[in-house]
């Protein structure tokens, strides 16, 4: 029998694909455009497609996000993640481990990513209320090369039984300062402003994900667990992805930013890299895929990303991911509408 943590993850696996049509039915990433050039002076082969977030040094400019952990049924998506972040050499965040310290059976889906990728970049993944100690045992219990601490409040709200002391800025501080393997702070699909960034910046994060709406919705997917309240005004609550990346762009010192949420497309991942990203997470579409099409099809749709991603960086000119850099985007209406009004609210 399965405690209830394991059980609410399994209650959010089958959410998250029962609601993945729903969630995903608009796509912030329409209302950014790519400039293109009509000489590129390039060659495929010669791309480099690696990236360097702090100290760390990903194969390609995309990872498997946190999903999942603490049930039976995510040992088995976590083995199978975990594998084909082997074979294609992707960096992989697990999902949220805090269910460690109530339920030690809840271990074998963490440590299963080890067995199954023992050399390849794995990320330990904590809830921002975790304190060092914690931090230290998620990241020794997996041998992480790096820990994801998420920042979800909105998510708790939501939730029935979910936390209501949102004062974090203390634990996160000490674990940033004392930890001895990179820190990423990220959000679970609401976003990002200026002021967050900056504020975690404050603290000492290097590197944040800011995770915007888009992709998978937490605010959904409690709310449907919820069976107390009506949140469903709470639904389009946040930034989205591309409106984050632009509020990390308003400040002239900022950390290494990872892109996450709605990213469903090889095109996705190099929009957000010319919008400032240095990496960009993927979670709710590899599921989808992985649940609809099984291994083997996420294993060729992995296969294909990297193929297209690689022929995109030659296409817009880059030989490295550096080259995003100097990439230029459209952004639709909204999109300036929204940057013109965040600018004059930092003024």
């Amino acid at each position: 029998m399965e405690s209830l943590q394991a059980h609410r993850k399994v209650e959010h696996l089958s959410l998250a694909e029962k609601l993945y049509s729903v969630s995903h039915q608009s796509h912030p990433f329409d209302n950014v455009r790519l400039v293109p050039t009509g000489l590129p002076e390039t060659i495929v082969k010669d791309v480099n497609l690696t990236t360097k977030l702090g100290p760390l040094s990903l194969a390609v400019p995309f990872y498997i996000e946190a999903m999942t952990g603490g049930s039976q049924q995510s040992t088995k998506i976590n083995r199978t993640l975990a594998r084909l972040a082997a074979k294609h050499h992707l960096a992989m965040a697990t999902g949220s481990m805090s269910i460690i310290f109530k339920d030690p059976a809840a271990e074998a889906s963490f440590t299963c990513l080890r067995k199954e990728n023992p050399h390849g970049l794995i990320f330990a993944n904590l809830g921002a209320g975790a304190n060092l100690k914690q931090a230290q045992a998620a990241v020794k219990l997996i041998n992480a090369d790096a820990l994801e601490i998420h920042l979800n409040a909105a998510q708790e709200t939501v939730m029935a039984e979910g936390d209501r002391k949102f004062k974090w800025q203390a634990n996160l501080k000490e674990i940033i300062t004392n930890l001895d393997v990179p820190v990423i702070i990220k959000e679970v699909g609401f976003g990002m402003s200026a002021q967050t960034i900056a504020d975690l910046a404050q603290l000492g994060a290097q590197i944040v994900n800011v995770s915007g709406r888009g992709g998978t919705n937490f605010a959904m997917i409690e709310d449907r667990r919820n069976h107390e309240d009506d949140f469903t005004d709470l639904y389009d609550f946040g930034l989205t992805t591309p409106e984050s990346l632009l509020e990390a762009q308003l400040l002239t010192k900022r950390p290494t930013i990872i892109a996450s949420g709605g990213i469903t497309s090889p095109i996705d991942v190099v929009k957000a890299l010319a919008m400032r990203a240095s990496a960009v997470g993927v979670a709710g579409y590899f599921l989808h895929e992985l649940i609809q099409n099984q291994e083997a099809g996420l294993d060729r749709a992995i296969d294909h990303w990297v193929r297209e991603i690689k022929r995109l960086y030659a296409l817009l000119g880059c030989q490295s991911t550096a080259d995003w850099q100097r990439v230029k985007t459209i952004l639709s209406p909204e999109l300036v509408g929204y940057l013109a009004q965040r600018k004059l609210q930092s003024k």
